[in-house]
C-alpha cells in the first residue's frame, strides 16, 4: 500500500490513484479475491447465440476458449461516490492529511477500481447543499470528469458550512434511478442531535428503499476525534462549521468527551445495522486498504 508520506509529493491525482490501488492488488496475497487482476475487466466470456461481431479471435486461438471483448459502455456495476465536503471534514486543519483529503484519495482510488472493472461511477458532493452530482457512466471522459471534479475539491479552502446530510442524500436518491452501489464518505459530526440523525437516517432508509446498496464510511481521526489523545495542557478548541471558541484543559474533558464519543458511535452503528447499511470507520491515520476491502466484498456478494 502507497505511504501517505508520499502523498505532498505527487499533484496528479489519479496517477496517486493508479498506484493506490495497484499496491492494494499487489497486497491481497491470500485474501478471498486472490487472482483479482485488470485482465478480466477486459473479457467476458461468450455465450452461445449472441453475436460472434467482438469475440477475440486471438484468444480463441491461443486458448481455445471464447471470449467477447468488453466495451466501456457495457458494466457490471453502478456505484454513487457521496463525499460531505463540510468544514468539518477539513479537521484537522493543520496536517497532511484531513478527514476530506482522505475522502477524495479514497474515492479517486475507487473510481480507479470501478475503471478497472468496468464499472459505472458516478459522483455526489454536499455540504448544506449539493454542489456537484452526476449520473454514473463507464466511459474514460466520465472519469476524467470524475478526477478533475475531485481534484478541484482538494484545492477548495474551508468555509464555515454547516452539513445539512438530511436533505442533500434525499435529492441524490432521488437523482438516481437505477439500483446502485452507494458509498457515502462523511464524519457524520453535524448529526449527534438525536432530531438530526432521525432525518439522517430517514434519508439513508431513502436509499434503501429505493433498492440501493449503502456502505457509510465514518471518516475520523480516531486519536484525536474518538480518543481525544491530546497533550496535558490547556488548548482553545475551535468549532469548524460555526468557528465558535472554547478555551480549557484537555484533561478536565476527556473522560466525559470519550463517553460521548463512545455512545454516539454505538448508536450510529445500530442504526446502520437497524436499516441493513454497511458501516465502516475509516481512521485517516491508516491506509486505504480500510476502504478498497469493504468495497470489493460488497461487490462480490452483489454480483
Amino acid at each position: 500500500m502507497l505511504d501517505q508520506s508520499h502523498f505532498p509529493e505527487i499533484e496528479n491525482l489519479e496517477l496517486l490513484a493508479k498506484q493506490v490501488v495497484e499496491g492494494f492488488i499487489i497486497g491481497l496475497h491470500k485474501s478471498p479475491f486472490h487472482g483479482f487482476s485488470v485482465e478480466f475487466a477486459e473479457h467476458r466470456l461468450y455465450n452461445p447465440g449472441e453475436s460472434t461481431k467482438h469475440l477475440d479471435w486471438k484468444v480463441l486461438a491461443r486458448t481455445g476458449k471464447m471470449f467477447v471483448k468488453r466495451y466501456e459502455e457495457e458494466t457490471n456495476l453502478r456505484c454513487q461516490i457521496v463525499i460531505d465536503a463540510s468544514s468539518s471534514m477539513y479537521f484537522p486543519n493543520d496536517a497532511e492529511m484531513n478527514k476530506l483529503r482522505f475522502s477524495i484519495l479514497s474515492a479517486a482510488a475507487l473510481v480507479n477500481l470501478l475503471k478497472r472493472q468496468r464499472d459505472a461511477a458516478g459522483l455526489s458532493i454536499f455540504t448544506d447543499e449539493v454542489i456537484f452530482n452526476s449520473d454514473a457512466k463507464s466511459s474514460t471522459k466520465h472519469h476524467q470528469l470524475l478526477f478533475a471534479q475531485l481534484e478541484s475539491l482538494l484545492a477548495k479552502k474551508p468555509l464555515n458550512v454547516k452539513t445539512n446530510a438530511a436533505k442533500c442524500l434525499n435529492e441524490i436518491a432521488e437523482s438516481v434511478h437505477k439500483r446502485s452501489m452507494f458509498i457515502i464518505f462523511s464524519d457524520m459530526f453535524s448529526n449527534m442531535d438525536k432530531d438530526k440523525s432521525d432525518e439522517l437516517f430517514s434519508a439513508l432508509q431513502h436509499l434503501k428503499y429505493n433498492k440501493h446498496e449503502v456502505i457509510l464510511f465514518h471518516v475520523v481521526d480516531k486519536n484525536k476525534e474518538l480518543d481525544f489523545k491530546f497533550e496535558n495542557r490547556p488548548y482553545q478548541f475551535i468549532d469548524m462549521e460555526t468557528g465558535e471558541k472554547i478555551k480549557l484543559h484537555s484533561n478536565e474533558v476527556k473522560n466525559f468527551y470519550v463517553e460521548q464519543m463512545q455512545k454516539f458511535e454505538i448508536s450510529l452503528k445500530l442504526r446502520c445495522a437497524q436499516f441493513k447499511i454497511d458501516f465502516v470507520e475509516a481512521d485517516i491515520n491508516n491506509d486505504f486498504r480500510q476502504v478498497l476491502l469493504p468495497f470489493l466484498t460488497k461487490r462480490a456478494k452483489m454480483m
